[in-house]
Parts: structure tokens; sequence; C-alpha cells
């Protein structure tokens, strides 16, 4: 049996009251915390078990699919940079590949780059307004920094339900 890949995760609720900026940003690093402790304890092995077929879907799969997101919203869309051809993980003939590709991925490598991701989206929001337009549009639209929180909360809120249910066929573990 291989070690875990992950540490365990502090996880902090969310305050009841605060600004508008630290509710946002507390939410979703809490559920970012949140897909963490899904992960917690498990082998490489049993973060690339697949759900059901046809579904490529993964623990593993979704924290490459995660570490996408975050590198998307606030480097390429909120901040303008240019991040190549592709993905972390995808590319033309590989469209799906942070979910598809998880079979022979490094484990301890994709939680280092959803990490990275993470520190990074940190910093670029670092004193920036919530009403901070990015500085490339989206499907010919124009997002905000605020746009770009509510979206990440709500992406990390439906793949943790996934989470939810590939913890449970991993080892039965539920829970918060």
């Amino acid at each position: 049996m291989t070690s875990p890949v992950t540490t365990a995760t502090t996880r902090s609720e969310p305050p009841f009251a605060a600004d508008e900026t630290a509710m946002l940003t507390a939410w979703l690093d809490f559920h970012r915390a949140t897909l963490a402790v899904k992960c917690e304890g498990l082998t490489a092995d049993q973060l690339r078990l697949r759900s059901v077929p046809p579904s490529s879907l993964s623990l593993l799969g979704l924290v490459r699919h995660m570490a996408e997101v975050e590198r998307f919203w606030f480097r390429a869309i909120l901040l303008g940079e240019e991040t190549g051809p592709g993905g972390l993980y995808w590319s033309e003939q590989h469209p799906d590949g942070d979910f598809d590709l998880v079979d022979t991925a490094d484990a301890e490598a994709d939680f280092a780059a959803w990490q990275a991701q993470i520190t990074a989206a940190r910093t670029a929001c670092e004193g920036l307004p919530l009403e901070t337009v990015g500085k490339r549009d989206r499907r010919g639209e124009q997002v905000t920094l605020r746009w770009i929180l509510v979206h990440m909360i709500e992406e990390y809120a439906r793949h943790n339900g996934h989470a939810d249910l590939l913890r449970e066929l991993v080892d039965g573990a539920t829970g918060e």
C-alpha cells in the first residue's frame, strides 16, 4: 500500500459578519479547503478511482480541474496573463485531460500545482476592489472580480458535491 498523498487540512468557517470582500474570500477559501479535506489521507491510486462509467470523474481529476479553473479566472481573465495554448492538463488533443489523463498522473505534483494556482489567485486579488474589471473578456462580456469570486465559490461548491460522492465510493467516508 502506498502512503497518502495529502496531509491534514485546516478549514475555517466563514465569518457570520464581515465586509463583502472578506466574506467572499472566506467562502472561497472554505470551499478550497473542503476539496482538500475530501482528498485527505488517500493514496494516489485512491485519488484516481473513477466514479461510474462513462464518467471519467475522480478526486484527482477534480483537483486538476480546479487548478485549471483557478489559473484561467484569476491569471488569464482577471490579470490578462498570456497562459499559452492549452492548459496545465488539457490540450487540443485532450480537451478533458484534467479528468481523462489521471491514470499515470503524479498526484503529489498535481496537488502542488493546485496549491500554487491558489496562491497565485490570492496574489492576483490582493488589494483589488470587487468592481475591478478583468483585463480579458469572457465570451465577449466583461467580468468583475466580484463575479469571478462568486463564480469560483459556485464552481467549488458544485464539485465538492461530486467529491462527497467520490470519497464515499473510495472508503465510505462521509461528512462536511
